[in-house]
């Protein structure tokens, strides 16, 4: 199977079609509290992402599927053996793509050089979908060449590589989200992945609560490193997110997004292990 053709011909689909899905469901059950227009919001912030792919594009000549492409059959990588059955690979290389976006992201949070740059993300004055799109260029290229060093360690199936980019691609959004699912659902569906109500409070004005649920899709990592939390300490009604000093109109403009991280920081961020403790 030709998984590099799948996927230069259903990633954009797959892409849209989540946007669309989630952008939906924002509508029909949204929560109260957005402070700046969605128009300006979804522009600017959809400006970004295609800065983001035209800089990915020139830098990265080739995705990480075409790169697990090229591994297989090489006898190089951790999971290339001949010796693991198919189904244990595909299962070992999506949980392990996970991990590995666990822990860069917790990397952005714990090395200050690299919060500069990840600040951004955090610096939207609200939370909904388009959150997903707000990302700086250098994180961009930072995060998708330590992805693509991972796939080079553990030459993964391309097809386990494939499934986790449509899985992300959609969760991205979906944790994202400007909704909230029911009660009974929030918990049943939490004890595996993140939804909207956990990952909203990765992005608290707290500094402490955006230690907390660094995770892609699922919660485990979390949950074994101690940095999982079901609910913020305010509420989720209570919970106020994006930055102290950035929370307002002029931190949606697509020049102080550009320029966030070469600004002098206004305080003195502490690190993940000042954090004081908040039980899940």
């Amino acid at each position: 199977m030709d998984w590099t053709e799948i996927e230069s011909g259903a990633y954009w689909p797959v892409f849209i079609a989540s946007f669309l899905v989630v952008a939906v469901w924002e509508t029909l059950r949204p929560r109260p509290g957005l402070t700046q227009t969605t128009a300006r919001r979804w522009g600017n912030h959809t400006v970004v992402t295609i800065l983001n792919t035209l800089i990915s594009g020139v830098l990265f000549r080739g995705t990480a599927v075409m790169l697990a492409v090229s591994l297989a059959g090489s006898g190089f990588g951790l999971l290339n053996r001949p010796s693991l059955p198919s189904p244990a690979s595909w299962i070992l290389a999506f949980l392990l793509l996970d991990l590995v976006r666990f822990a860069s992201h917790r990397m952005l949070h714990a090395v200050p050089l690299l919060w500069r740059v990840h600040q951004v993300h955090h610096s939207d004055p609200d939370f909904d979908l388009s959150t997903a799109l707000r990302v700086h260029p250098l994180e961009v290229v930072m995060t998708r060449g330590a992805y693509l060093a991972a796939v080079l360690v553990l030459a993964p199936p391309a097809g386990a590589v494939l499934a986790y980019e449509f899985v992300s691609v959609f969760h991205n959004f979906f944790g994202h989200a400007n909704a909230s699912l029911p009660r009974w659902f929030q918990e049943w569906i939490g004890t595996v992945f993140f939804t909207p109500d956990t990952h909203r409070i990765h992005h608290s004005e707290e500094v402490w609560e955006q230690n907390r649920n660094f995770g892609q899709v699922f919660t485990w990592w979390d949950r074994l490193l101690h940095t999982y939390s079901a609910e913020p300490a305010a509420g989720q009604d209570g919970m106020i997110v994006g930055l102290r000093g950035s929370q307002n109109g002029n931190s949606l403009r697509i020049a102080f997004m550009l320029t966030q991280p070469f600004r002098p920081e206004r305080s003195e961020r502490p690190s993940p292990a000042q954090s004081p403790v908040h039980a899940p």
